[in-house]
């Protein structure tokens, strides 16, 4: 073992390796036996590429460059694909992600679009498509704009023919419902046809502050009558619904405190656990119903792992395999279940369960060693304390490399990572953007601060009108506590973060004086400037929730931005930005430069044209990997001799 100083570690593990892998599965589904899904393609330009695994066990593009399987209903987007098997082949419904268009596509053809391209605002968005044959057309939820501002929008539930009739007729599709509320989530039918659930909200609310359950009754007209609210309220989350074989209706809410499965309003499994999150996509699956009358489940305190419910006894049998964590991503067909999880010492993987043997395996996008897993972080969840004696939950990565070590008596640095949402979690999954600094001997913390989701409602709303408090005061007590145990160098601290936590390093940075430096992406700067008309109509009136109704505390609007406290900043930084962000808007990174201007902070502004809220490309993950490295290297004191380009740091 050779001594080294921490930061100048020399490692594998590079920015292009990291972009690489950058990104994971998502929306799987069976179509007849097939299991198929949606994964990235960071050296495509970022594209969502629809893979099917085929029955010889073979994984290939349903459809080559440059088809985009995405959806933008909301933003962050939803269920963008939907297929049936036939004699001749399946019949594939998907968005396509540069025109926003539904299309359809059989093997042999060209993808035929669906749905007309609407002049107004943003035009006509798709998600959670849902394929009737019988029928001759695809029912899915409709976002429409109806004029140039963010906020001229509509949502419904809506039926497109499969023949291409709407393709220049906007007349031709029909909607299922009138516009009952401002956000809706697909249908589901029951078994027998007859009836359909769905979940709706209204502003200021966001889905995991309270949702219904509606229920209608389909028609000989083919639309939804008589519909009703069965489940939730203003208070209540209903984060998923679905039906059983037998007909009766599933739910996950959190009435008790904890997302929990329900059956017609009768808890099956009552426990301090979630068993569903944070609806940020439409379409996201806790749980999938199975024929047998079973249901698979994700479930946990923290990390969520993959379960089969018996509903008649309430136990739950965990799936035994190395994943230690499951996004909320689940398809069953028969006695099959198809999820996405990881470990730390593997990434997301689709992976599929037999529920007959109990054997579960990786199918599909398999983990693959890109480099020695020894250089692979090890890392350890932790509860730290925070003021008033809170708990605290964090990921710790410490620096590891298979042959280095630190100086005695040196103390390495380290990175907080702040996530977004802020109504979210970090899972403690390989993630080789955390290894691209751990092994040079950098460490890294993540926060879930309170306000993040995995630990019930009461922790989720500590942020309640707290933003800007509790989730800095949770990450300094992380940072602080590592340095007072001797794990950190308390001199050599930095924090990062991109949206939502992005926010939370601009604030952590400008009220603190605990970091060294930070990394700021894509972020919010400025509440004033972020609201309605500012930013997306799904998060428009978020900051009500966060911070408090504009109207009654407009001077905590002021007092929580960054913008406000732009002088109080003399922490070097790194600020990175996507030009076509409509979420947090480059506007917002000009408001905060201005007020800085002038006052000798060094400090890097990097913008990339072609990238939204988060970073797709290849090429945009390396630039901007190597950049906050060279920002360490420089503010800690590393050695030069890092093979990064250097940082050019401005004031």
């Amino acid at each position: 073992m050779q001594t080294q100083p921490y930061g100048s570690w020399p490692s594998p593990v590079d920015a292009a390796l990291a972009a690489a892998h950058d990104g994971q599965p998502e929306w799987v589904g069976y179509v007849g036996d097939e299991v198929w899904w949606t994964e990235p393609r960071p050296a495509e330009g970022g594209r969502r590429a629809l893979v099917r695994r085929t029955a010889d066990g073979r994984e290939e593009p349903v459809l080559p460059e440059p088809w985009n399987v995405r959806s933008r209903v909301i933003e962050y987007g939803g269920r963008p694909w939907a297929a049936v098997a036939g004699d001749g082949g399946p019949l594939v419904v998907f968005t396509h992600f540069a025109d926003q268009r539904l299309y359809r596509w059989e093997p042999g053809g060209e993808p035929r679009p669906l749905t007309p391209v609407s002049p107004v605002g943003d035009g006509l968005r798709w998600a959670e498509p849902r394929v009737d044959p019988a029928r001759g057309e695809v029912w899915c939820v409709l976002e429409e704009y109806t004029g140039d501002g963010p906020d001229d929008v509509r949502r419904v539930l809506a039926a497109v023919p499969l023949d291409g009739s709407a393709a220049e007729d906007r007349a031709a599709v029909r909607e299922l419902t009138g516009a009952r509320h401002r956000f809706v989530t697909g249908a589901r039918l029951s078994p027998d046809g007859r009836r359909a659930a769905w979940l709706g909200w209204d502003h200021p609310r966001m889905p995991w502050d309270g949702t219904e359950l509606l229920v209608g009754e389909v028609g000989e007209d083919g639309l939804l009558h008589e519909v009703r609210t069965v489940a939730g309220g203003p208070e209540e989350s209903v984060a998923q619904a679905d039906w059983s074989a037998d007909g009766s209706l599933l739910y996950a809410s959190d009435r008790g405190g904890w997302w929990n499965l329900y059956r017609d309003g009768t808890p099956l499994c009552p426990r301090e656990e979630e068993f569903a999150g944070p609806l940020w996509k439409l379409g996201l699956s806790w749980f999938a119903p199975l024929d047998n009358g079973l249901v698979a489940v994700l479930h946990g305190r923290g990390a969520a792992v993959l379960g089969i419910l018996d509903p008649e006894t309430g136990e739950v049998v965990d799936t035994a395999g190395p994943w230690t964590e499951f996004a909320p991503a689940l398809a069953a067909h028969g006695g099959r279940v198809v999820a996405v999880g990881a470990s730390p010492r593997t990434g997301y993987e689709v992976i599929e369960l037999d529920t007959g043997t109990g054997r579960a395996r990786a199918i599909g996008a398999r983990h693959r060693d890109a480099v020695d897993p020894a250089y692979y972080p090890r890392p350890r969840s932790r509860t730290f304390t925070g003021p008033g004696g809170r708990e605290v939950h964090a990921h710790v990565y410490p620096p590891h490399h298979p042959d280095r070590t630190g100086h005695d008596g040196e103390l390495p640095p380290y990175v907080v990572w702040a996530h977004g949402g802020p109504t979210s979690r970090v899972p403690m999954v390989l993630d080789l953007e955390i290894a691209y600094f751990t092994s040079r001997g950098i460490g890294v913390a993540e926060v879930n601060y309170g306000g993040s989701t995995g630990y019930g409602r009461a922790y989720r709303e500590r942020l309640r009108e707290q933003w800007g408090v509790v989730d800095v005061e949770d990450c300094a007590a992380v940072a602080r506590a590592l340095a007072e145990e001797g794990t950190a160098d308390p001199d050599r601290l930095a924090i990062r973060g991109g949206s939502a936590g992005g926010w939370t390093t601009a604030a952590s940075l400008t009220t603190t004086d605990l970091y060294a430096c930070g990394t700021i992406s894509y972020p919010i700067f400025d509440l004033a400037t972020w609201g309605p008309g500012d930013t997306h109509d799904f998060e428009s009136r978020y900051l009500e929730s966060l911070v408090g109704p504009r109207a009654e505390v407009p001077e905590r609007y002021a007092e929580r931005s960054p913008t406000t406290h732009a002088h109080r900043l003399t922490a070097p930084f790194l600020l990175l930005q996507g030009l076509d962000d409509v979420i947090c808007p480059p506007a917002q990174c000009d408001r905060f430069l201005a007020r800085l201007r002038g006052r000798g902070v060094p400090h890097a502004y990097l913008t990339f044209a072609g990238e939204g809220h988060g970073f797709r490309r290849a090429d945009t993950i390396v630039r901007a990997l190597e950049a906050e490295l060279s920002l360490y290297a420089q503010v800690f004191g590393l050695d030069p001799t890092l093979a990064v380009p250097k940082l050019e740091l401005v004031t």
